[in-house]
């Protein structure tokens, strides 16, 4: 069993910055990666951003230059810091854990969310 905890959303005016954190706890041996999701009113839950356990990392193209993840082993927290944010990046993010089967990773965990609102 895997448990994550999202914090650090809130309301912040377009252009401003935000960090999201993500804590793991439990059985974490077993994941292999982490990522980031979204979810706004109406539409589909989207991926963010991800980052393997060697450090890799991807990002979607409506969020890449503005959004950075980064992990922190010691204290196993995965962190979003997103910047130049706009109303469109409105929404429910959710952290999740995912394991590696060869090359395909595959979520076996989600966290809360936490909601994250971008003022015009």
């Amino acid at each position: 069993q895997v448990q994550l905890v999202e914090s650090g959303g809130g309301l912040v005016q377009a252009g401003g910055s935000l960090r999201l954190s993500c804590a793991a706890s439990g059985s974490i041996f077993s994941i292999n990666a982490m990522g980031w999701y979204r979810q706004a009113p109406g539409k589909q839950r989207e991926l963010v951003a991800h980052i393997t356990s060697g450090g890799s990392t991807s990002y979607a193209d409506s969020v890449k230059g503005r959004f950075t993840v980064s992990r922190d082993n010691a204290k196993n927290t995965v962190d979003l810091q997103m910047g130049s944010l706009k109303p469109e990046d409105t929404a429910v993010y959710y952290c999740n854990a995912e394991r590696l089967s060869g090359t395909y990773y595959y979520t076996v965990y989600w966290g809360q969310g936490t909601q994250v609102t971008v003022s015009s």
